[in-house]
């Protein structure tokens, strides 16, 4: 991935971004904190994907064992879910897709576990040189604790933690956007906290 173009932190912009997704898949349903929650922002980022062009990744660990993507998510237009047992979701495959993306320099990712899948995630998309958006209200654990000290790691190492409206309207950027007004009623209502506190 290297040659990019360069990227300021923090910023996004529709024509140099991708949306991963990782494992939310069905067995993790009764296990994870908040998930109805965050499965909700979720469909809201994967349909935004879809108005917006924007390209999706999916991925889900272990699906044999562990159940497909919930099938809340239409991720038809998905360039491609990908199986794996390494908990990144930085695989060969995924490697590949996003090599076809030449002009990436920001990933925005949410899922399951923060602290395990997300997490290592990211850190192995920011050794690569992109700008990485973890989506708070998207993203969770089994356990709290776990998940707000992912959170902090995180931001330590150089990620964006951030919410799913600041993502949505980052991207839109300007109410004139031919898509606002089909992107801006996924957000009519307030997405759900998700178990987050204040401190974020």
């Amino acid at each position: 991935m290297s040659g990019r173009l360069h990227v300021t932190p923090g910023t996004l912009s529709v024509t140099c971004t991708a949306f991963l997704l990782c494992d939310m898949q069905e067995k993790f349903r009764p296990a994870i904190k908040h998930f109805d929650e965050i499965l909700e922002v979720a469909n809201r980022l994967v349909k935004t994907s879809k108005i917006l062009d924007i390209p999706l990744i999916a991925t889900e660990q272990y699906p044999k064992g562990l159940g497909k993507t919930v099938e809340e998510l239409d991720i038809d237009h998905a360039k491609g879910v990908f199986e794996k047992t390494k908990f990144s979701m930085v695989i060969p495959a995924v490697e590949e897709q996003l090599s076809k993306l030449p002009t990436l320099t920001t990933v925005v990712l949410f899922g399951v576990e923060t602290h395990v899948c997300v997490e290592q995630t990211a850190i192995d998309l920011v050794k690569r040189g992109l700008d990485v958006h973890v989506v708070a209200d998207a993203t969770s654990s089994r356990s709290m604790m776990d998940r707000m000290i992912a959170f902090e790691h995180l931001r330590q190492s150089g990620v964006m933690v951030t919410t799913s409206e600041a993502v949505i309207f980052q991207l839109l950027g300007d109410k004139e956007n031919p898509k606002f007004k089909e992107v801006q009623a996924l957000v009519k209502t307030l997405a759900p906290t998700s178990g987050l506190y204040s401190e974020l």
